[in-house]
Formats: structure tokens, C-alpha cells, sequence
């Protein structure tokens, strides 16, 4: 079963930085969109974050705009979610995502916890 290797998340103070990443082997075909999503102990759905094509074009809901980054790697099958300026809202279990021409991968998760 193919899964993402996940690195990154942690616990900050307001205000604080974190970067998140997830790689899938070399061996997955050609990735198309890459994501990420975030599920808060409130609210049980994954809520999306941002996006990313191959072409580049990014997307990001707006209270993280202007403070999240996504990128992406597509030698490294890589995408990363650079956060800054975090705020206790933010506070969730963070998942990356990516489809291919016939397969969706999630993550497991990565917590991000910002707290004083």
C-alpha cells in the first residue's frame, strides 16, 4: 500500500512558524493536484487549506491566506505546507493530499498544535 511519508507539525506559540511535508515514492505515476487539508477537534470534516497544480497555480482558503505557503517537488513527489504567523485556530491534524490519473493518497495526519 502506498502511503506518504509525512514530516514536520510540532507545538508553537502564537505567532510561531512550522513547515509540513509529504513525500510519495518515485515510483507513483505523474501527480496532478496536491493539497492540503486540516480537521480541528470542533469540526469532524477535513476543511481544505490550499492546493496546488502542476502548472503551479496555488489556492488558499482565506484565513490562511497571506500566511501559508504550499509548494510543491514533482521530482521528489513532494508537496509542503510553509506556515507563519500562526494562530490557535490554526490548531488541528493536518493532512496532505494528492491524485494521480487513477489514485487519491491521504496522509495519516500531522498534528499542529499553537499554544501559549
Amino acid at each position: 500500500q502506498v502511503q506518504f511519508v509525512e514530516s514536520g507539525g510540532g507545538t508553537v506559540p502564537p505567532g510561531g512558524s512550522l513547515k509540513l511535508s509529504c513525500s510519495l515514492p518515485r515510483s507513483v505515476g505523474t501527480i496532478f493536484g496536491m493539497a492540503w487539508y486540516r480537521r480541528t477537534s470542533e469540526n469532524q470534516r477535513r476543511d481544505l487549506v490550499a492546493t496546488i497544480n502542476r502548472e503551479g497555480g496555488t489556492y488558499y482558503q482565506d484565513p490562511v491566506l497571506g500566511r501559508f505557503t504550499i509548494s510543491r517537488d514533482d521530482d521528489e513527489k513532494t508537496v509542503t505546507l510553509q506556515m507563519k504567523d500562526l494562530k490557535s485556530e490554526d490548531t488541528a491534524v493536518y493532512y496532505c493530499h494528492a491524485s494521480t490519473t487513477d489514485s487519491v493518497f491521504w496522509g495519516r495526519g500531522i498534528q499542529v498544535t499553537v499554544s501559549s
